[in-house]
């Protein structure tokens, strides 16, 4: 526990968030750190979490823009300025990326007074984009000490956030989850000194499940998104190179997303309705349930065409510390948990047949399977422990506020 526990402002997109649990436990975690947190969600969520108010950005504050806006260009040029060159010095990336930074930089100056009411010890934005506009702005504002993370989408979509350099420059420190993002944002002219690689984690580990004995249909498990980047195309077409071999299997996918209707339809295509199914949006403790249901994961991550991919999925060493063997590719930074042959299988997606065939090995060889799933759990152990990593963010915290 720090020695003066912080007042600090968590700034997010959307929560909470079904699909982002790795935020709910980063929040969980801060405050079993024994800080004190005020969380506004720019873009719906809000409610409560837990015994927390999450304070939801309404839409309608946006009609206070009509003089916020023009109070901010006469009495705070300095500010107003750097919004107006980066409008008109260079295009956003897409019109979603346009339109996140233009609510995050909304949010400051509409919160700017309530935010200097509070006298937080620092503002922390949980993402790239919106909140750490809002951060940005804030800064420039008010003086205020703000820190920021750096997802994958933050760094990746179409090419990273409109004006990501310019907030992390100013940012007191960068958190990314990934050697991956780290290496990106200093290849970006990010100070090094300035970025943390901490990874997510669990609070309580699971125990690790018994080895199946009757594994002769083998049993795998997807949890993602149903998006452009987790390769469902190749997915599918592994699990139609299993069928093509004899190879008894059942397979089932977990999540929803904007591609449920194509992947529904390729699944037909395929000949795969009877071994394949979609099982749509769970809760944690059903995804837990669906991970000790399972003997292997497969991820097929790839790098989408608007540049958007992977950093390491959560689900990855969730089903590393269950006991549940990971299959993925090496697109991303799931390589920096998975080596292939002993924590794990790595395996190029377009090689459906390499896939079945290492596949096929999770029917009879106890021995090398036991050896992997030690090798897994150890590392998730070592890495993923989420009491341990969110200690070292809380330090960060305390660190910057003593400068």
């Amino acid at each position: 526990m720090p020695d003066k526990p912080l007042h600090i402002v968590y700034l997010f997109t959307t929560f909470p968030k079904a699909s982002e649990t790795f935020l709910q436990r980063e929040v969980e975690s801060i405050i079993a750190q024994g800080h004190r947190l005020t969380v506004y969600s720019l873009f719906g969520g809000g409610g409560s979490f837990g015994e927390l108010l999450v304070r939801k950005f309404s839409m309608w504050y946006l009609l206070q823009l009509v003089w916020v806006i023009p109070w901010v260009a006469f009495s705070r040029w300095d500010v107003f300025s750097v919004i107006l060159r980066g409008l008109l010095t260079r295009k956003a990336p897409s019109w979603l990326n346009f339109w996140e930074n233009m609510l995050g930089a909304g949010f400051a100056g509409i919160f700017v007074s309530e935010i200097h009411r509070m006298k937080p010890d620092l503002i922390h934005a949980a993402w790239g984009g919106a909140p750490a506009t809002a951060a940005w702005m804030l800064r420039r504002l008010g003086n205020y000490r703000f820190s920021a993370a750096a997802h994958a989408y933050d760094i990746y979509e179409h090419g990273g956030d409109w004006w990501l350099d310019e907030k992390l420059a100013e940012a007191e420190f960068i958190h990314t989850s990934t050697e991956m993002g780290r290496r990106s944002l200093i290849e970006r002219g990010i100070d090094s000194g300035k970025i943390h690689v901490i990874r997510r984690g669990m609070m309580n580990f699971p125990t690790c499940r018994e080895l199946r004995q009757d594994r002769s249909v083998i049993r795998l498990i997807c949890i993602a998104r149903l998006v452009a980047k987790k390769g469902f195309d190749y997915q599918l077409r592994i699990y139609a190179a299993l069928k093509k071999s004899g190879i008894p299997f059942e397979a089932r996918i977990v999540g929803e997303g904007p591609e449920r209707a194509r992947i529904a339809q390729l699944i037909a295509d395929l000949n795969l309705s009877e071994t394949v199914s979609l099982l749509g949006q769970q809760d944690q403790a059903e995804v837990l349930n669906q991970l000790r249901w399972a003997d292997a994961l497969l991820h097929t991550g790839i790098v989408a065409e608007s540049g958007d991919r992977d950093g390491l999925p959560n689900v990855i060493p969730e089903a590393m510390i269950t006991g549940v063997l990971v299959f993925t590719s090496p697109h991303a930074a799931t390589t920096e948990a998975v080596s292939d042959g002993e924590t794990g299988w790595v395996l190029p997606v377009e090689k459906s047949e390499q896939w079945a065939r290492s596949i096929e090995l999770l029917r009879n060889d106890d021995g090398k399977i036991d050896s992997i799933r030690r090798a897994a759990r150890d590392w998730a152990e070592e890495n993923y422990n989420g009491e341990r990593n969110a200690r070292k963010l809380s330090e960060l915290f305390v660190e910057v506020t003593k400068r």
